[in-house]
């Protein structure tokens, strides 16, 4: 009888290891979900975050929009990313306010969500947003095309080439940052649209592409003329807007400025096609969330926002060859050192 009941104790001792060797082994998972997978950003924030999930052994699943808006092939992402079991979730969000019910369905079900880039709104809908300070790129840009235009700015005619209507967060928070920096009234800065400042020209939607750009600066133009600045919400945009204006003979009269810092958009700005953008680093955006996904698996941790902010700064330089007083810069040589796409 006693050999018996060793036996039976060390086949229980046994069966245990058998069942908690998987839950030791388990692999953490998790999903990047971008805005597109097309758009030079967002490729290379993929490359940033295969990287280092494969530095840190995390399987990674990516998914995208099949244009810049599209939220509902986002949201049947998180549903697949909640289904398959991933621990985290990175998140570009196409439309920042609808994706939210999703998003929560997420965090209910245990997975950490990381916003990129983009924040949502409410920003705390994520655990945390991993971003440039879009506020502070567009006020860059802003104040160095004031400052470059000098007295004329008074006199500005100014486009505002945005991205989709739903007037996702990175939008208006780059639109209106570029108003603050100009000096121009932004009446409510959550918003785009209920500015009265004469200066401003109008405003048309690009999705954030180069055909879209091109047509958004056409429809402007024929507004108005006269426009000499353009803000436009990547450099894309700016790319397209550049070539409607040279096909009318007035790419030397208008002063462009972006938002992005990759590699073609520097480029674009060492030819004088932008005269600034402000660089933002989506690599590490991506990598540092998978970073983030990982020690939440391993040790429940969930990440900080940088202090006396309510988001993760990943930085921001504003690039340009013409730099203006009062104004930080780099030069394009520095900018294509850092420079992605």
């Amino acid at each position: 009888m006693k050999k018996s009941l060793i036996t039976a104790a060390l086949s229980t001792l046994a069966l245990g290891v058998v069942f908690a060797a998987p839950v030791q082994a388990a692999e953490v998972s998790a999903c990047l979900i971008t805005k597109t997978d097309t758009n030079p950003f967002f490729v290379k924030m993929k490359e940033g975050a295969t990287a280092k999930a494969a530095e840190l052994g995390v399987t990674l699943k990516s998914y995208a929009g099949k244009i810049d808006g599209d939220s509902e092939s986002q949201v049947a992402a998180i549903e697949t990313c909640i289904a398959d079991g991933a621990k985290g979730i990175l998140l570009t969000a196409s439309d920042t306010k609808g994706i939210v019910p999703a998003v929560k369905k997420a965090r209910d079900a245990g997975l950490l969500v990381i916003a990129l880039d983009t924040p949502l709104e409410p920003i705390d809908a994520a655990d945390m947003t991993f971003a440039t300070d879009n506020l502070l790129a567009g006020e860059l840009i802003g104040k160095w095309a004031a400052a470059t235009l000098g007295d004329a700015a008074k006199d500005a005619k100014i486009a505002f080439l945005n991205l989709t209507p739903s007037q996702p967060s990175v939008d208006v928070l780059r639109n209106q940052g570029f108003m603050k920096g100009f000096g121009i009234d932004t009446v409510d800065i959550n918003k785009i649209g209920d500015e009265t400042d004469a200066r401003i020209v109008g405003h048309d939607i690009t999705n954030g592409n180069e055909e879209g750009g091109r047509t958004a600066m056409e429809n402007l133009l024929q507004k108005d003329p006269s426009i000499n600045v353009v803000h436009t919400i990547n450099e894309p945009a700016a790319a397209g807007a550049y070539e409607a204006l040279k096909a009318v003979g007035k790419e030397k009269d208008v002063l462009i400025v972006s938002v992005d810092g990759g590699c073609p958009g520097v480029k674009n700005v060492t030819e004088g096609v932008i005269g600034a953008t402000s660089q933002q680093y989506p690599l590490l955006m991506a990598s540092l969330g998978i970073e983030a996904i990982k020690k939440f698996a391993d040790t429940g941790e969930k990440p900080v926002a940088t202090e006396g902010k309510n988001f993760f700064d990943t930085g921001v330089a504003l690039v340009t060859d013409k730099p203006a007083a009062g104004v930080d810069s780099i030069d394009t040589k520095a900018g294509t050192e850092k420079c992605w796409g």
